[in-house]
């Protein structure tokens, strides 16, 4: 069903406002999208991006309006985790079957991207305006250098929200009655470090991998450039024994990395200055409701659902809102305030699904990865799904491979995670692990459901 063409501002010219924009343009609206930060594409980054990684359900979003391709191009397949484990060789662990992937990829580079991208479809972007204010009724907008100076008016058909976890739009919305709102900080930060590449321009670690060093109550990550270089990120405590505020002097940080990370050291020439030079970033998970306001208004993205990056899906969560947006556009045309209700019902379960699995994530990943136990239930499970694909995909593989909806692979990976806790009460199970009796009793489980 076709739509007739609106004037439509969207905030934030970040990853999500950007492929909003384009999308808004193929259906043949007038798109301007404001951003309070200067044009990224003229800026040096600030080492507080965590590089992405892009899954089956961002591709099918970049897919639908024909830029997957020239996304490839800068992003970089990892096909396995690396773990680095204390005191023990690199050991590796596929992420799913045969040449299944997450990629890596460069926020900056990305954002470049797609803004430049957004301009070759006609968008209009407007950098260095911030959004003060906006009239929700009448879809108005007012700007200014800052809250005391003369503001701008703006007057718009309708207004999308994607500025991220601490929304403008969103704090306008909160104050309407029935509102819900909740944030909750984890007491973990994290930190951008760099690992260089070799003089001739490869990658130190291997390429293909995402490097995990889990170290019980805090860990290290690594993900490969195109330029050789890996984004590294710090998470430790903000507040503890061993903690960013234990940490005040460069000796203390160089004794930190050879203590905990003494592969990774002399991988790393710049490590200490980048570690007082980059700042400490928090991580927080934020759910609200309603999304939208009449037809005139909407949430997009982090502005309507921020959450920790231990999934590496809140990009992927972003797009995925605009691949159904889209969706319910070409379903219902021009009856805006349908596509907004039914995009928020449809898109809330699955919002509050991912946060939770993402918050999961960070326990497992940061002290379960290290547990011989932990790693023992994840190889029956993994040697139980090889034999029996069609009755056993793990909650991972359906959060990363597929496009089956978060809320489901929630309530599929508790089920398995059930029947997993009865499978490690067998006697014997470390020898065991591979028999017909585990797999007898599996099957059992599985059939009981």
């Amino acid at each position: 069903m076709r739509q007739t063409p609106k004037d439509i501002a969207i905030i934030g010219s970040g990853l999500i406002g950007s492929l909003l924009a384009i999308y808004l343009r193929r259906l043949g609206h007038k798109v301007t999208v404001f951003d309070r930060r200067p044009d990224i594409r003229t800026i040096e980054f600030s080492g507080r991006s965590i590089n992405l990684a892009m899954s089956d359900r961002g591709w099918k979003t970049l897919r639908e309006v024909g830029i997957e391709m020239e996304i490839k191009k800068i992003a970089i397949p990892l096909y396995k985790r690396a773990m680095h484990v204390d005191n023990k060789p690199i050991y590796f662990q596929n992420y799913g079957k045969e040449k299944e992937a997450i990629w890596s990829i460069s926020r900056g580079l990305l954002n470049r991207k797609m803004i430049d991208l957004a301009e070759k479809e006609g968008v209009s972007f407007r950098f260095n305006e911030k959004v003060w204010d906006i009239d929700l009724p009448d879809a108005r907008l007012y700007t200014g250098a800052n809250e005391k100076s003369e503001w701008k008016t703006y007057d718009y058909d309708m207004v999308f929200g994607c500025d991220g976890a601490f929304s403008r739009i969103r704090h306008k919305m909160q104050r309407r009655s029935r509102f819900d709102y909740s944030q909750d900080f984890i007491d973990v930060g994290y930190k951008e470090l760099t690992i260089p590449s070799n003089e001739d321009g490869t990658h130190r670690l291997d390429k293909n991998s995402f490097h995990i060093w889990p170290r019980g109550n805090f860990m290290f990550i690594a993900m490969p450039n195109m330029d050789g270089s890996f984004t590294c990120t710090l998470f430790l405590p903000f507040e503890g024994e061993i903690s960013f505020e234990s940490i005040k002097t460069k000796a203390q940080a160089q004794e930190f990395f050879k203590t905990y990370f003494p592969d990774v050291i002399k991988e790393m020439d710049n490590l200490t200055e980048d570690f007082f030079k980059n700042p400490t970033s928090a991580m927080v998970t934020m759910k609200c409701y309603p999304w939208t306001y009449w037809d005139k208004v909407a949430l997009v993205g982090d502005s309507a659902h921020a959450i920790v990056p231990f999934y590496g899906q809140g990009m992927n969560a972003g797009f995925e809102d605009i691949f159904i947006l889209n969706k319910l556009m070409s379903k219902y045309g021009d009856d805006w305030e349908h596509i907004f209700q039914e995009y928020q019902k449809s898109r809330k379960p699955d919002a509050d699904a991912i946060a939770e699995l993402s918050y999961r994530n960070f326990i497992e990943m940061s002290s379960k990865t290290a547990d011989p136990r932990f790693l023992l239930q994840k190889k029956i499970e993994k040697h139980f799904a090889i034999k029996y694909p069609d009755k056993w995909i793990p909650a991972y593989s359906r959060v990363t491979f597929s496009d089956q909806p978060y809320s489901e692979a929630l309530a599929i990976g508790d089920e398995q995670e059930r029947i997993m806790q009865q499978i490690m009460q067998i006697p014997d199970i470390e020898e065991k692990w591979d028999s017909m009796e585990v797999e007898d009793k599996m099957l059992e489980l599985l059939n009981e459901n």
